[in-house]
């Protein structure tokens, strides 16, 4: 109970992380690069001073320091970039979409071989969350986005992965976090990145270091806590939960309407989820 009990937080804290960068982006009140680099360095200030505050240390360098730093990397400014053009409730389904297959396959490759329990409640709650989420007819997908979108899919999938080997949750996080931020200062000079010119306010700064320190940071953490005690198939599908909290996090923060479609949608996600963690 105590580790479920974890992890609804920490999916709860991912699903903040999308609507406070859907806020911020798509309100025009920071750019996303802007966004995914405010958020990176203030994980790492938040990070590294818990880090040194409790352990008295931060080791930069691990056995899969490097697979986490290019996925943090990869998802930060890839869920960055793709929310400045794609539908959200889209968006999450190609991101978490994207996460659960680079888990079942990274976990597979690493020896893993889930139950027919687990794979037929993957599909469930895919089901759900494409039924939940798919666009509409003439709603067109700026490829662009979609592939940014794909390649943070790919990141958090990796960066996951990673945390399942890590020996110190908050060491780990701390120096994914440290390690990726100084790229923040680098890929907006990078030829062909793509810039908005958005002037950054001081909301869109605020919302940016709540998600990099509470949401991202402190989450990130809870959740490499939590990894050692999941199987890498039981965290893909759990987190496909992600988008139907955040659309209720919209609905109780952005005053967006409860409609049957949601409700039904998300119990067969839940549903889904549920079936897939049985131990028979």
């Amino acid at each position: 109970m105590k580790t479920f009990a974890l992890v609804v937080v920490v999916m709860v804290a991912f699903a903040a992380n999308s609507v406070l960068n859907r806020a911020a982006v798509g309100g025009g009140w920071i750019d996303p690069l802007g966004f995914g680099t405010v958020r990176l360095w203030a994980g790492a200030v938040v990070l590294l001073a818990l880090a040194y505050g409790l352990r008295r240390r931060t080791p930069l360098l691990g056995p899969v320091r490097l697979a986490g730093v290019a996925g943090l990397v990869l998802y930060i400014y890839g869920f960055s970039l793709a929310y400045s053009d794609l539908d959200a409730g889209l968006g999450a389904l190609i991101l978490f979409g994207t996460v659960q297959i680079t888990m079942f396959v990274g976990s597979l490759i690493g020896g893993e071989r889930p139950p027919v329990l687990r794979w037929l409640g993957a599909a469930v709650a895919f089901g759900g969350l494409a039924w939940l989420l798919w666009p509409g007819a003439g709603v067109s997908i700026v490829l662009g986005a979609g592939a940014a979108m794909v390649v943070a899919g790919f990141g958090w999938g990796v960066y996951s992965l990673a945390g399942r080997k890590a020996e110190d949750a908050l060491i780990s996080t701390a120096a994914n976090f440290v390690l990726a931020a100084p790229f923040g200062l680098v890929i907006g000079w990078l030829p062909g990145v793509p810039t908005s010119g958005v002037a950054v306010t001081g909301r869109g700064l605020a919302l940016a270091v709540v998600s990099g320190a509470v949401t991202s940071g402190l989450g990130y953490a809870l959740w490499y806590a939590v990894l050692p005690q999941l199987k890498g198939s039981v965290a893909a599908v759990a987190q496909l939960t992600v988008p139907v909290i955040a659309m209720a996090g919209g609905m109780l923060v952005l005053a967006e309407p409860l409609t049957a479609e949601f409700a039904v949608a998300a119990a067969v996600v839940l549903g889904g989820v549920g079936l897939s963690v049985l131990r028979r």
